[in-house]
């Protein structure tokens, strides 16, 4: 069997995606960092060169780059830091209310356990006796503890710390340097090829920019959302902690569980001893289990699957499959990479219908 020079090409471009493929799959742990900072500085270039026009090339571009990193740098710990009033809320609840939540299971669990023969004794003096101990009197042992727990998490914690400093050194010098690398890239295009190249990245960029806007319209929406929700229930922290939840959601999955946890266990021990430890969990499961639904279903198919083509089904399965190959990067980046994929398809496809084959 002959093969045209045409199929000969195709299949060589085929061949180098598959092996490009390949190699980003087994790269993936190093690339993470690398690929974090090029979707921050493609977000945020336009912030740098917006400071740089406005001061009419009066700022230096590094001085931009510096203002729009730190801004950013400072969003991300006051969302770290929301965390903060929720622990100083919850440590003295957690050493008033823990016992009476435990006695309350164990009176829960009881009627249960005794159909197979089973009987539980709990004493509450001795439970807050133990709870006093290890959370008020024995921080020694506690730091103890807990350096002992980085001890054995020392890669896990090492590569966590080597990501936090490695990202913002990588997303400087890539604010410093896109728009030199966007044309070094495009200098690789042959001349023949440059318009349509030029034509699909223009394309693709004003699809990404509607995913952002999207997004951040969904991140806004389920904050209040969370907040609303968590304050009807009577939540102390329904603002916090709703607010964080919501900001969170950026980070697929990895937001919505933090938030979840926190609300759970502030629910938990707020309730403990006026609605029981139902009531906090009826709680988590109406606010989150319907905020889940609402941003699943309803939220980012309809304002970021839909701003950018894709539709909503579409949408939930580049989730699943980027998420399947590639971790959690993939998550991350599934819905703007999906966006440039069907720029590229639909391009494909005007040019199929264009063609002589589709015409005979």
């Amino acid at each position: 069997m002959q093969f045209t020079p045409t199929q000969k090409k195709s299949a060589a471009w085929a061949a180098i995606a598959a092996v490009l493929l390949f190699l980003l799959w087994l790269l993936a742990p190093v690339l993470t960092p690398f690929a974090v900072a090029a979707v921050l500085a493609y977000a945020l270039t336009p912030l740098v060169d917006g400071l740089v026009a406005r001061s009419r090339n009066r700022l230096p571009r590094m001085l931009a780059v510096l203002v729009v990193e730190l801004a950013f740098v400072l969003f991300v710990l006051a969302l770290l830091l929301m965390v903060v009033p929720i622990v100083a809320k919850e440590a003295p609840l957690m050493r008033d209310q823990l016992p009476v939540l435990v006695a309350k299971l164990g009176s829960a669990a009881q009627p249960l356990l005794s159909q197979f023969g089973i009987e539980l004794s709990l004493d509450p003096a001795a439970i807050r006796a133990w709870v006093l101990d290890y959370l008020g009197g024995n921080l020694e042992e506690a730091a103890g503890s807990l350096l002992t727990s980085l001890k054995l998490g020392g890669s896990v914690a090492f590569a966590l710390i080597g990501n936090a400093v490695l990202v913002p050194v990588a997303l400087f010098y890539l604010l410093m340097d896109w728009h030199r690398f966007v044309e070094r890239v495009m200098e690789l295009v042959p001349p023949r090829l440059r318009s349509g190249v030029d034509g699909f990245t223009r394309e693709a960029d004003d699809v990404l920019g509607q995913y952002l806007r999207g997004q951040l319209l969904v991140m806004v929406l389920l904050a209040l959302f969370y907040s609303v929700g968590l304050a009807l229930f009577g939540l102390d922290l329904a603002l916090p902690i709703g607010v964080f939840t919501g900001l969170a959601i950026f980070v697929p999955y990895v937001g919505f569980g933090i938030g979840l946890v926190l609300a759970l266990l502030a629910g938990l021990l707020e309730f403990a001893g006026s609605h029981g430890p139902s009531y906090a969990l009826l709680m988590v499961a109406v606010v989150y289990g319907l905020g889940q639904v609402i941003e699943s279903i309803y939220l980012t198919p309809r304002l970021v699957g839909e701003r950018i083509g894709l539709h909503p089904l579409a949408v939930i399965f580049a989730l699943l499959a980027f998420g399947q190959l590639f971790g959690f990067v993939g998550v991350l980046v599934a819905l703007p990479a999906s966006a440039v994929l069907l720029v590229a398809i639909r391009r494909a496809r005007a040019a199929y219908l264009a063609s002589r084959l589709y015409r005979s």
